[in-house]
This record gives C-alpha cells, sequence and structure tokens, in this order.
C-alpha cells in the first residue's frame, strides 16, 4: 500500500468508530485480527467482538468524537497521535489523547492495533 493509501484508511477506520459503525470498523481488519484498546487489556477479537464492542460504546457515550492529529506510515504500518472528545449518557464529558499503532497485512487489512492511552482516567472523570 502507498502512504496515501494508508493514511486514507486509517482516516476512515477513525471516521467508522466516530460513528460507531460496527460493520465498517469490523471490515477495515483482517479475519484475524486483534486489538490491544488500550495495551494492557486482554486483547479483543474483532470479528468476533464488534457488534458486543459497540454496543457497549453506544450505551455508554452520547457522542463519541475521534480524529487523528497525525499519522506516520512506516512500510506497511502506521503509528497515528489522536484525540477524542466524548459526551457520556450521563451528561459529563471527557477529553482524551493516544497513540495507535497499525499493523497491516498484505491485502491492505488491518492485522493489529495497539493503542496507547489512560482510558481509567478518562472513565474516573466521566463517572464522577
Amino acid at each position: 500500500m502507498t502512504k496515501t493509501e494508508i493514511e486514507q484508511l486509517l482516516s476512515e477506520y477513525y471516521r467508522q468508530v466516530a460513528a460507531l459503525n460496527s460493520q465498517a470498523w469490523r471490515e477495515a481488519f483482517a479475519e484475524d485480527a486483534v486489538v490491544y484498546d488500550p495495551v494492557g487489556k486482554p486483547p479483543l477479537n474483532v470479528q468476533q467482538d464488534a457488534d458486543k464492542f459497540f454496543e457497549i460504546l453506544s450505551k455508554f457515550y452520547e457522542k463519541l468524537d475521534i480524529a487523528p492529529e497525525q499519522i506516520f506510515v512506516a512500510g506497511n504500518g502506521a503509528a497515528v497521535k489522536w484525540k477524542m472528545n466524548v459526551v457520556a449518557r450521563n451528561g459529563r464529558t471527557a477529553t482524551s489523547e493516544g497513540i495507535a499503532i497499525f499493523d497491516l497485512n498484505e491485502a491492505g487489512k488491518i492485522q493489529k492495533l495497539q493503542s496507547y492511552w489512560d482510558e481509567a482516567a478518562m472513565k474516573a472523570k466521566l463517572m464522577g
């Protein structure tokens, strides 16, 4: 894949997360892809767990805006600096930033995603 193709794929990935579109999100991944979000939690099996994952997100968040700020492409992968602004169903808001590492396979699908961010701090702010 070219640098431009990878940048477009990852920009679209973040658009689908913000739209809470589990089907389009799942289609960006390889059949056996795994997601560590954040790193340190057990891996998410994309194809098996996508619907449940997005159901949890949509129950908790009124609005989820997440977008890449910078995409650094190297070989068949990229590191993305992203920023997220959320509004929880309880009306509380929070902002978080992180770095995501994407490994792509030869077919241009995401094989592995590792996201580095402080999920616990964001949840604490949203919960009280």
